[in-house]
C-alpha cells in the first residue's frame, strides 16, 4: 500500500514511500502520525519458543554466550564513556560482569583477568551483608576479607529483579580509584603493613536507594579513619559512573528478557556455565601432575602442587606449602587465588567461551587460612591483588609445563600530592611456550589495562614522557625467546611524592624445559643535577621539579635449550 493513503494497517503488510519501503510484520501495527511518521507498535504478545529444559539447542547456546559477552562488553562502554578519572576513562583499569541470582559469574567482557575472577566473591558479599535486596539499590564494597581484593578496587553491585522478590540477577561493574587515601597519594603505599594505612575500607556500603544516588552517606563513607580519601569529589563522579554501567547491563538483559522470556534467560545463564565446566573438563584431561615454586622478593614464595583425576576430569590445586602471612603488604586474599586459576584454566580451552563460574567447578583450591594467600585481618594486602597474583599465575603455568615465567609484576608506579593522584602499570615481557617467543613489553596475564596517551597525561598532570621503548636483551634465551621488559622514563615539573611497588627485582623470571632467565627489573632517581641514584623495587621519594624517575621493567622466560 501508499504511505500516502493509509491512516494505520495491521501486518503482515508492505507500507511503500517514494523513498524506502516499510515491512510490518505479524503482531505489528502501522500508524501514521500527522507529521508523516510512520510508527510501529506491537499489538499482539511476544511468542517466545520453548526449550528443552534438560539440554541447551547448541546454536542457542552460542548466541546466548555472545549475547551475555554483550551485556558486559555494553557496560565498559558505558563505564569508559562516563568515568571521570583517567585511571578508569584512560587505562581502562575497569571490569564489568553479569551474575547469576546466586552470585555466579555468567559473562564478563576481555577486561582485567584479576577482576573478574573474583567479582563474584564481591556480590556474594553484598548479598551476605544485606539479606533482603530491594530495586533501585546499589552497593560498594572494596573489602578485602569480605569480597574485595584491595581497597583502590571498588566494585558496584546492582541487584536486579524480574518478577517477585529476590533478584533475578546481578550486575557488577569495578573500577580502580586514583586514591581512596591511606599514607600514599594513589593509595598504593609500598611499605603498608596494616590495612587502615591502604585506604578506606567501604564493606558493602549503600550507595544508591530508591534510584537516587546517597550523596552524603557516600561523602561521609569516604572520610573514615585516619588518612581519609584525598579526592572525594573524583571517587563519587567514578562511583556514578559505574552505576551508570550496572544500569546499562539491566537494561541489556531486560531487553533480552522481553526478546526472550525470563524463564529462557535463566536457565541459558546455567548452560553457559555448564558449558564451560565442560570445556575446563576436556582442558584437564589432556594435563599431568605437576609442582612448582615461585620465590618473592622480599622473603614469600607462592608453592603450588596439582593433582589431575583424569577419571573425574578434575584438578585439586593444593597452595597449603605456601609462605605464612607477611608483615609486608603483598598478601593475598583467598578471591585473588580464585581468580588466578579461573583465569589460567580458561587460558587452556580452546573453546571460545565467556570466563565464568563453570570453569571453576572442575577445581579444588586448597590455601591455609593465616598464609599470604589466606590472610587474617588487619594484614595489609595492597601488593597481593597485583603482584602476589602475577606469581600464582606463573607458578600454576610452571607446574603444568605451559609457559615460563612473565615479568611477574604490574610495575605499580604512583605519584602525586594532595590535589592530584595517578597511578600506572608499566608493560614487561612474556615468558616463551613451546610453540611461541614470549612477547616484548606487553601487559601479562593478570593485568590488561592501557597506559594513558602521553599527551592526557601531559595535560592532566606536570610531568612529561621522556622515553618509553622495549628494554633489548632482557628477556631469557631459549629455543623460544622470553620477551623483553620496558624502560620508561618520567620527568616531574612540580614537587610530587612518587612511590613504586613491584617485585621480580632480586628474583629474576625463570625459563623451563632448559630456557635461560631473564633480566630483572631495576629503576632510579636522576636528580635535576645530574646525579644518580639506584632504587629499590619498593620505594617512596619526594621528587623535585625536573627530578627524573627510569623504571626497566623484568623480561620474560625463556622455553628449552637455546640452540647455537
Amino acid at each position: 500500500m501508499s504511505a500516502d493513503t493509509f491512516t494505520s494497517a495491521d501486518g503482515p503488510a508492505l507500507i511503500v514511500r517514494d523513498d524506502t519501503q516499510v515491512a510490518v510484520g505479524a503482531g505489528w501495527r502501522a500508524a501514521r502520525e500527522p507529521d508523516g511518521l510512520i510508527r510501529l507498535t506491537r499489538v499482539t504478545p511476544l511468542t517466545v519458543p520453548a526449550i528443552a529444559a534438560d539440554k541447551p539447542d547448541p546454536v542457542t547456546l552460542e548466541l546466548f554466550n555472545r549475547r551475555f559477552m554483550g551485556v558486559a562488553e555494553a557496560m565498559g562502554a558505558a563505564l569508559e564513556r562516563t568515568a571521570h578519572s583517567v585511571n578508569i576513562k584512560e587505562r581502562l583499569d575497569f571490569s564489568c560482569a553479569l551474575f547469576d541470582a546466586d552470585g555466579g559469574l555468567v559473562a564478563n567482557a576481555p577486561h582485567m583477568p584479576v577482576h573478574l575472577g573474583s567479582m563474584g566473591a564481591s556480590v556474594r558479599a553484598v548479598k551476605a551483608r544485606h539479606p533482603i535486596l530491594k530495586r533501585g539499590e546499589a552497593f560498594a564494597l572494596n573489602n578485602p576479607y569480605f569480597g574485595g581484593t584491595h581497597l583502590p578496587d571498588i566494585t558496584v553491585v546492582m541487584p536486579v529483579f524480574m518478577e517477585g522478590a529476590a533478584p533475578a540477577f546481578y550486575v557488577a561493574a569495578r573500577g580502580h580509584h586514583a586514591d581512596v587515601g591511606g599514607v600514599q597519594p594513589g593509595s598504593m603505599p609500598p611499605f603498608s603493613t596494616t590495612i587502615d594505612e591502604e585506604g578506606v575500607l567501604l564493606d558493602a556500603v549503600p550507595i544508591m536507594r530508591d534510584g537516587r544516588f546517597l550523596d552524603a552517606e557516600t561523602r561521609a563513607a569516604l572520610a573514615i579513619g585516619r588518612w581519609p580519601a584525598r579526592s572525594p569529589n573524583r571517587n563519587i563522579a567514578d562511583l556514578k559512573a559505574q552505576i551508570a554501567a550496572c544500569q546499562a547491563g539491566a537494561a541489556a538483559v531486560a531487553a533480552m528478557i522481553e526478546s526472550h522470556g525470563g524463564e529462557t534467560v535463566a536457565r541459558y545463564m546455567t548452560f553457559v556455565q555448564e558449558n564451560a565446566e565442560a570445556a575446563v573438563k576436556r582442558a584437564i584431561g589432556r594435563l599431568s601432575d605437576g609442582e612448582a615454586r615461585a620465590p618473592m622478593d622480599g622473603g614469600g614464595e607462592i608453592a603450588v602442587t596439582i593433582t589431575v583425576d583424569h577419571a573425574a576430569r578434575e584438578a585439586t590445586l593444593d597452595f597449603t606449602a605456601s609462605a605464612g602471612q607477611l608483615p609486608s603488604n603483598f598478601n593475598a586474599p583467598a578471591a585473588i587465588v580464585d581468580a588466578a586459576a579461573l583465569y589460567v584454566f580458561r587460558t587452556l580451552v580452546d573453546d571460545d567461551i565467556p570466563l565464568n563460574a563453570g570453569c571453576l567447578k572442575p577445581l579444588k583450591i586448597l590455601t591455609r587460612p593465616g598464609s599470604m594467600l589466606d590472610p587474617a585481618p588487619p594484614a595489609a594486602v595492597v601488593a597481593g591483588n597485583v603482584e602476589t597474583s602475577q606469581h600464582v599465575v606463573d607458578a600454576l603455568y610452571a607446574a603444568l609445563g605451559v609457559m615460563a615465567n612473565a615479568q611477574g609484576s604490574m610495575n605499580n608506579f604512583t605519584f602525586g600530592d594532595a590535589d592530584n593522584q595517578y597511578y600506572e602499570t608499566i608493560c614487561g615481557g612474556a615468558g616463551a611456550t613451546a610453540d611461541a617467543a614470549g612477547t616484548s613489553a606487553i601487559h601479562t596475564h593478570m593485568t590488561n589495562s592501557r597506559l594513558t596517551d602521553p599527551e592526557i597525561l601531559e595535560r592532566r598532570f606536570p610531568v612529561r614522557v621522556e622515553a618509553f621503548a622495549a628494554r633489548p636483551g632482557s628477556g631469557g634465551a631459549g629455543a623460544n625467546r622470553g620477551g623483553d621488559g620496558a624502560i620508561r622514563r618520567i620527568r616531574f615539573l612540580a614537587p610530587m611524592e612518587a612511590a613504586l611497588l613491584s617485585t621480580r627485582r632480586e628474583c629474576a623470571p625463570q625459563g623451563i624445559a632448559g630456557g635461560g632467565g631473564a633480566q630483572p627489573g631495576s629503576q632510579r632517581w636522576i636528580a635535576a643535577s645530574g646525579e644518580v641514584k639506584e632504587l629499590d623495587g619498593c620505594f617512596s621519594v619526594e621528587v623535585r621539579p625536573g627530578d627524573v624517575i627510569e623504571i626497566e621493567t623484568p623480561g620474560g622466560g625463556g622455553y628449552g635449550p637455546a640452540t647455537s
